[in-house]
């Protein structure tokens, strides 16, 4: 578990301003589950997503994320994280393969988060930011994420990564504005 509690240079939990609001998320908390969905509500309702918003920079460290409060799911998931080992809770990020248009192809990779809570184990949440056709709650032992799996070609990825997949980092540090991360979103091929 101390993997998943440890700083980097993505999740960077150790920045001042993600230890502040962390340890404001977290007071009078009376268990892991309060502070995990403090977190979790604080980044879904605070930090617009960028291709909602069409807003830029675009942001990839959690502290970066915080500082512009905007980001791509990935990015809000980075942030989510760093909340989360800022206070103490061992926190992972997750993966989905969804169609873009939800339509078939193009597919992309959708970021999220898995939060360790004593009492239910390794509980996925997802940080998007809700809209008229998205209503991620934070309802454990329940997921209620983003979006469900509709198609052989999409796929909740099993894995709980300590830190982000390079093919998300690059297009996030290679792309410098919200449409062109969107023309050019991360994918990785599925094996059935």
């Amino acid at each position: 578990m101390k993997k998943y509690l440890a700083s980097s240079r993505y999740i960077d939990w150790d920045n001042p301003d993600i230890m502040a609001l962390a340890g404001s998320l977290s007071s009078n908390a009376d268990s892991d589950v309060t502070i995990a969905r403090h977190c979790f509500e604080w980044v879904r309702d605070n930090i617009r997503h960028s291709a909602d918003y069409k807003l830029n920079p675009v942001t990839c460290k959690a502290s970066d994320v915080l500082a512009h409060k905007t980001g791509y799911c990935y990015a809000k998931s980075h942030l989510l994280a760093a909340l989360l080992r800022a206070n103490g809770l061992p926190a992972g990020l997750c993966y989905q393969r969804l169609s873009v248009a939800d339509e078939g192809a193009p597919y992309c990779l959708h970021g999220l988060n898995a939060v360790f809570l004593k009492k239910y184990g390794w509980y996925r949440i997802d940080a998007r930011g809700n809209r008229e056709d998205v209503d991620a709650q934070f309802t454990p032992p329940h997921e209620q994420l983003a979006f469900p799996i509709k198609s052989v070609f999409e796929a909740d990825l099993p894995e709980i990564w300590v830190e982000p997949l390079p093919v998300v980092v690059s297009v996030l540090e290679t792309h410098k504005s919200y449409d062109d991360v969107y023309r050019n979103l991360p994918d990785v091929e599925l094996i059935k």
